[in-house]
């Protein structure tokens, strides 16, 4: 008999990626999930735990979520390591994707994940994140110090 861990349950990365690009394609496109879930015959139950990587979605049913959100197919795996290339894992070693989903999952950074592509200027957007690095680590030592 198997026991089921902690680790066991935790979705996987490539169903955290796909979630998030549903999400983020939907959100882009000002579809709600009700929406969604009505073209997709499904509740907005399922469709947020598509979005959130707790369910896996069936080939059949990307297919139908694709032409619904008017995307490819492929959309939803754009920034995935490539298997082929990838260790053994097949999955990118960085331990990004995580933080990516936890991003997209947040108004604000999908908001921001949308806006940032559109700013021409590089010297602008490396300005921006200059200012969001320096946030950053100022809210960390805070938290440090505060401990």
């Amino acid at each position: 008999m198997t026991t089921t861990t902690d680790t066991d349950r935790s979705p996987n990365p490539v169903d955290l990626h796909v979630g998030g690009r549903i999400r983020m394609r939907r959100k882009l496109l000002g579809v709600s999930q009700e929406r969604l879930a009505d073209d997709l015959g499904l509740t907005f139950q399922q469709v947020q735990k598509y979005e959130r990587g707790a369910n896996r979605v069936s080939a059949s049913k990307l297919y139908e979520i694709a032409k619904s959100l008017q995307t490819s197919i492929a959309y939803f795996f754009d920034g995935l390591v490539d298997p082929s290339t990838a260790r053994a894992e097949g999955v990118a070693e960085s331990g990004a994707e995580p933080f990516i989903h936890d991003f997209l999952m947040t108004p604000e950074g999908l908001e921001l994940a949308a806006l940032f592509p559109k700013i021409k200027r590089g010297r602008v957007r490396r300005r921006i994140l200059d200012l969001v690095r320096s946030m950053a680590e100022e809210e960390e030592n805070e938290t440090v110090d505060a401990e």
